[in-house]
């Protein structure tokens, strides 16, 4: 345990509220659906597909710009300026309060301490939390907005050698590396080789906590493995889930962690060589984490709900053409979304470049006829899918990270189909006649 600077709020130069920007609108002349593009200012980042980008209310949607931090109004989608403050990074917004959360790395690069402020999205007024050592990342706060959580390694590796920061165009590392024989790696495998040489590493890490009122730090779990992709309970404050990050077949990915450290506990447990589980996610009333399922890896496609309380298991099934880099679920667990996947990518799916709708459908008993075991089962499910946007032109280097507007209407997400990044917005339901 150790304390954290932090201070009271502080008084901090921002814009004038701007003018509320109208998104332009289209019909998708291959699936019918409504689409707007909410934003295509430079540096824009609409937060990575778990993170909570919207308001308590669900009015307003939170995302980043180079000038700064953006707020859409989620029923006009308008868009203006809320913080103007360049170089800061977006984390999430509040759960119970109109907050966003944001970091900025003081003058010294990457051996800089990070700072951690919460902003008013209503007033744009700034408070500081607390300062963290140099290398961490903050990834999720708690369900009662009283902890931060965040991990950190005892040095830095960077996953591309000699690479000179993320790809501007998709804000990836420019993956790149050559087989025995000197053939160079295509960018999927080439991004798998390196993951598993930061693995092999086995540089020391820890998960630990921050307290939003006091800035205090608290150590949760210390290991050489790599840990990351932390994600707080949507609604038990001290439970926490974590990966073991690396390439998927070679790790038990997915756990879950009390904030005391205690009940650590693995979501699932690989049956099959070459078998994978990742990119998981809280359903909103924090029953069920769900997660991509491959078995084995590139052939055999599921969503797969793990539930924490009775550890009873949901899988449901998709075709190679539906895999996706990332799913999401709605706020009424009424529908699943899926934002597709290129050729070169783990499924090799020959048309899997759509944003798509999932309707979750059980698979029934045979004439009502149930087995004695069955509740001890794995539940088996298929989706009925509905293509909502053409993403022919996407560069999957940019996974679109897509996520469900409160009200289920629309499917928010990233993309470049267009030729540069931009954030879209895309309309559940087909307009009517």
């Amino acid at each position: 345990m150790r304390n954290i600077a932090f201070g009271l709020s502080i008084a901090l130069a921002i814009a004038a509220p701007s003018m509320a920007a109208k998104p332009a609108s289209w019909i998708d002349a291959k699936t019918g659906h409504k689409v707007l593009r909410l934003s295509d200012a430079p540096g824009n980042y609409a937060l990575y597909f778990n993170y909570n980008a919207y308001t308590p209310q669900g009015d307003l949607m939170i995302f980043q710009t180079a000038d700064g931090i953006s707020v859409a109004d989620t029923k006009t989608w308008a868009v203006r300026s809320l913080l103007h403050r360049p170089g800061a990074h977006l984390l999430f917004a509040g759960h119970k309060t109109r907050t966003a959360y944001f970091s900025e790395q003081a003058k010294g690069g990457d051996d800089a301490p990070i700072t951690i402020y919460a902003a008013d999205i209503d007033t744009a007024k700034v408070r500081k939390i607390a300062v963290v050592p140099k290398g961490s990342r903050i990834d999720t706060l708690n369900a009662d907005e009283t902890l931060l959580a965040g991990q950190v390694a005892s040095r830095d590796m960077p996953l591309q050698p000699n690479a000179a920061g993320v790809d501007i165009k998709t804000g990836q590392t420019a993956y790149a590396a050559n087989w025995p024989d000197g053939r160079p790696m295509v960018y999927a495998d080439a991004k798998e080789f390196r993951l598993n040489q930061r693995l092999d590493a086995k540089i020391p890490m820890e998960i630990f906590t921050v307290d939003v009122t006091t800035g205090q730090r608290r150590s949760v779990v210390k290991a050489t493995d790599w840990l990351n992709h932390l994600q707080f309970s949507p609604t038990d404050p001290t439970l926490l889930m974590y990966c073991h990050e690396g390439p998927w077949h070679r790790v038990d990915r997915i756990w879950t962690i009390r904030t005391d450290g205690s009940q650590m506990t693995k979501v699932h447990t690989r049956t099959m060589n070459m078998e994978i589980a990742g990119h998981e996610f809280w359903s909103p009333d924090g029953k069920t984490i769900w997660y991509d399922l491959q078995t084995p890896r590139g052939e055999d496609f599921w969503l797969a709900g793990y539930d924490v309380a009775t550890a009873k298991r949901r899988w449901y099934h998709l075709d190679r053409n539906e895999w996706s880099v990332h799913y999401n679920v709605s706020a009424d667990q009424t529908l699943f979304s899926g934002d597709g996947g290129d050729s070169e990518m783990v499924a090799h799916a020959p048309d899997g470049k759509w944003m798509y709708l999932f309707r979750p459908k059980p698979v029934p008993d045979v004439a009502g006829i149930r087995a004695d075991n069955a509740d001890s089962l794995i539940e088996a499910g298929t989706f009925a899918a509905e293509k909502l946007v053409d993403m022919g032109k996407q560069d999957y280097k940019l996974e679109p990270n897509a996520r469900f507007s409160p009200d289920g209407k629309w499917l928010i997400f990233r993309a470049n189909i267009e030729g540069k990044a931009a954030i879209y917005a895309v309309e559940t339901a087909k307009p009517g006649p």
